[in-house]
């Protein structure tokens, strides 16, 4: 039997989201019936060093999206793939336009976010007009997948919903080489929020929040980069907040996770957080802040975690307060996690996909 050629786009493989899906789909796709291939803008990122051996790299060398179009459309062109996943919001709807100029090939689009909470340029906007060109739209979330229909006329049947996989194998051997990092002070809670430092994911809320907290032996750990370093820590000062720290960007965040009293999503509004996904996966309870983007999907409350409005800083506050006086049985919250978003659970779905698509 002829294998299903499948061509992935990706901008490139940093340590993002989008990249260790289409990574963990691309590694785990049945090599009997599929070959898959990454295309990418840029041969660069941490998460080429997971990639297996027999997944092609295709590098079109370009630094913007906008300029990788040509590149893009003369390889599929040239390879004539059955399916070509897209998996980044802007690729998705640059490519849309394209699509009807391969009528052989099946065209499916991995949607990353809420489009209309994250999308603000008119050009990329105008772009997803075309978006019903796609044979399948993948969203992660219910909030997404409503987004789509409602907000752009995207047809229902074309959208299915899978959400993100959690890998418990890559995560376990993680944990397993994890010790209690040297921050974590004795006779305080240590509590951690991990993310992009943009305004985004909320941090500056978060900051407002832990104001209401110097008086308290709590210990705020923030893990990752970005734009917004500068701000933040300003606003830190300014607060007069000694009791949170900045570590930057971190190689094994589990680390973190695996010894934390609390894990904190501070975001505006997600795609489907990996991240809380992933401290579930340590065992780690979480206090999210109400936004959109599959958080009432993830979290069962008073199991592996709670919802509150962190806009309201003094009732979250209390809210962090009120749940680290408490402990979580730690096999429960895992087993939360795993009984929905194990990478098997996941990858089936996906496959199926893409099975169907061929058959029609």
């Amino acid at each position: 039997m002829k294998k299903i050629s499948v061509i992935f786009i990706l901008p490139d493989l940093e340590t993002g989201g989008a990249e260790r899906i289409v990574t963990t789909i691309a590694n785990h796709l049945s090599r009997d019936r599929f070959e898959p291939k990454i295309l990418l803008l840029r041969k660069e990122g941490g998460y080429l060093s997971f990639l297996k051996n027999d997944v092609e790299i295709i590098d079109v060398n370009r630094e913007r999206i906008r300029h990788s179009l040509k590149p893009i459309l003369r390889e599929i062109y040239r390879r004539k793939p059955d399916i070509v996943f897209s998996g980044f919001g802007e690729v998705n709807a640059y490519l849309s336009l394209f699509i009807k100029l391969f009528p052989k090939t099946k065209f499916i689009a991995r949607e990353t976010n809420v489009v209309t909470q994250h999308v603000t340029r008119k050009e990329i906007k105008f772009f997803y007009n075309f978006y019903n060109n796609y044979q399948r739209i993948i969203a992660q979330s219910d909030d997404m997948k409503k987004d789509l229909i409602n907000n752009f006329n995207i047809r229902q049947s074309k959208i299915v919903k899978i959400n993100n996989p959690v890998d418990f194998d890559f995560i376990e051997s993680k944990l397993a080489a994890s010790t209690k990092p040297e921050s974590f002070k004795y006779n305080y809670k240590n509590v951690v929020a991990i993310g992009n430092l943009s305004a985004r994911k909320g941090f500056d809320n978060l900051l407002k929040v832990f104001s209401r907290l110097k008086n308290e032996n709590i210990i705020l750990h923030i893990l990752g980069d970005g734009k917004d370093r500068e701000i933040l820590h300003q606003m830190k000062d300014f607060l007069d907040l000694k009791q949170v720290i900045f570590h930057g960007r971190q190689e094994n965040p589990y680390q973190f996770l695996k010894y934390a009293d609390l894990f904190i999503l501070s975001s505006r509004y997600e795609g489907f957080p990996n991240v809380l996904l992933e401290a579930g996966a340590c065992g780690t309870y979480s206090l999210a802040n109400n936004c959109p983007g599959g958080i009432n999907e993830i979290i069962q409350d008073k199991t592996n975690g709670e919802i509150s409005d962190i806009e309201n800083h003094e009732d979250f506050a209390q809210k962090i307060m009120n749940i680290l006086h408490y402990s979580y049985d730690k096999d429960a919250i895992k087993n939360s996690i795993k009984s929905r978003f194990s990478k098997n659970i996941i990858l089936d779905m996906y496959e199926k996909v893409l099975l169907d698509l061929m058959k029609k």
